[in-house]
């Protein structure tokens, strides 16, 4: 059997350890932080809900190259699930080890890089997959699924999004992961495809309203950076349109847009009254403070529109999933779509159904095989057709 290892033994980190061991009972898992701390949390909370499992904790500090190159020698898979600034470097060192890795992303430019090492994984017979998780990630499977619905699509909408069930105002928003990501998303541009051509949009912008029944009402769409990862350049010239929207309690943008506009998303260092100040660093601090309430019970949601023709007629797919707070195993909706997806995605390359080499997730992750595997793990996802007069 296999060994799997997940650098990062918080939220998302643990969520994929345990559907690994869930679904490999036999294989063995190391929990692996900077912070001994934080894996045997990750240890004792996996072997409370799996308790015939073999896991393991382990203390690294991977800007210790070497050290971490030793360790990832005797692994056969690793899922990085650390802020995204690491992974370019994480994936030399699993390249050179012969070690597969599968990471949460987060930045479209550090995954180019990452793909950019295909040679050299297929040299050494590794998979890479980077930016799996919720979004980008699980999106771009349910994309694939819709897609895969028909003969000839066109038009790929996608709007996604994980809210906290009581939201809280005036941000009514809760903090599902590091906050430096969630600013990340809401810095810069995203990538999309308009006419079969990659365009740049800016954040916060094609806001609208999306209603999703009466059960969860309207919800705001807006425009954020990297949800859609590499799909823009794979699908470029093939789908005439591909966009991705993140979706929030309404109120949210506002609250959002003016931080922006306060330069508060600065890293530029600043002085005031002789004291630097950097204000990214400032506004995370006291942010964090007012949306970073633990463990907080949340909904997952994620809708896909795929326009295009089937049998020669206009078609419209519609694939949509809700997911929340999990009660019984304690983990939120935010974790098991985030944690889950890079599971699965590291379980196929474990059996051999994802090739050698960095590949991006729309590439190595087909819609049938997604839904398949999210079936088994007791996800809700609706596929309806409507075909146009």
């Amino acid at each position: 059997m296999k060994t799997f290892a997940i650098i990062g033994s918080g939220r998302q980190g643990t969520a994929s350890g345990y559907d690994i061991l869930k679904h490999n009972p036999k294989s063995s898992l190391i929990m692996v932080d900077i912070n001994i701390d934080f894996a045997n949390k990750a240890v004792r909370t996996l072997l409370n809900l799996l308790p015939q499992t073999k896991i393991e904790p382990k203390e690294l500090d991977i800007s210790n190259a070497q050290e971490t190159k030793d360790f990832l020698k005797n692994i056969d898979i690793l899922i990085s699930a650390i802020p995204y600034k690491y992974n370019l470097e994480l994936t030399k060192l699993s390249i050179a080890s012969r070690t597969s890795m599968v990471d949460l992303g987060g930045n479209t430019e550090v995954v180019k890089k990452q793909i950019a090492l295909n040679s050299e994984a297929r040299k050494n017979g590794v998979t890479i997959v980077p930016d799996c998780g919720m979004g980008p990630g699980m999106n771009v499977s349910m994309a694939l699924l819709a897609m895969e619905q028909i003969d000839s699509p066109k038009e790929v909408l996608i709007w996604d999004g994980g809210l906290p069930l009581n939201p809280i105002p005036p941000w009514n928003y809760a903090l599902f992961f590091h906050i430096e990501g969630l600013t990340n998303e809401y810095d810069g541009n995203a990538h999309f495809l308009k006419g079969g051509n990659v365009i740049d949009v800016k954040c916060f912008n094609k806001r609208e309203i999306i209603n999703f029944g009466s059960e969860i009402g309207d919800l705001e769409a807006a425009v954020t950076s990297g949800g859609l990862s590499t799909m823009p350049w794979t699908y470029k010239g093939k789908l005439d349109r591909l966009e991705n929207k993140t979706l929030r309690y309404r109120g949210h943008w506002d609250s959002m847009i003016a931080y922006k506009n306060l330069d508060l998303f600065s890293r530029n260092p600043i002085e005031i009254d002789g004291v630097s100040i950097v204000p990214r660093k400032f506004y995370h601090y006291m942010l964090n403070k007012k949306i970073n309430k633990g463990i907080v019970e949340d909904i997952c949601i994620m809708r896909v529109d795929v326009h295009g023709s089937n049998n020669k007629k206009e078609t419209l797919v519609r694939v949509e999933s809700i997911e929340k707070f999990d009660k019984e195993l304690g983990f939120t909706a935010m974790e098991k779509w985030t944690g889950w997806h890079a599971s699965i995605v590291a379980q196929q390359i474990s059996i051999n159904n994802i090739s050698s080499g960095s590949i991006p997730i729309e590439k190595a992750l087909s819609g049938k095989v997604f839904y398949r595997q999210a079936i088994l793990r007791g996800y809700n996802i609706s596929i309806k057709t409507q075909v146009k007069d």
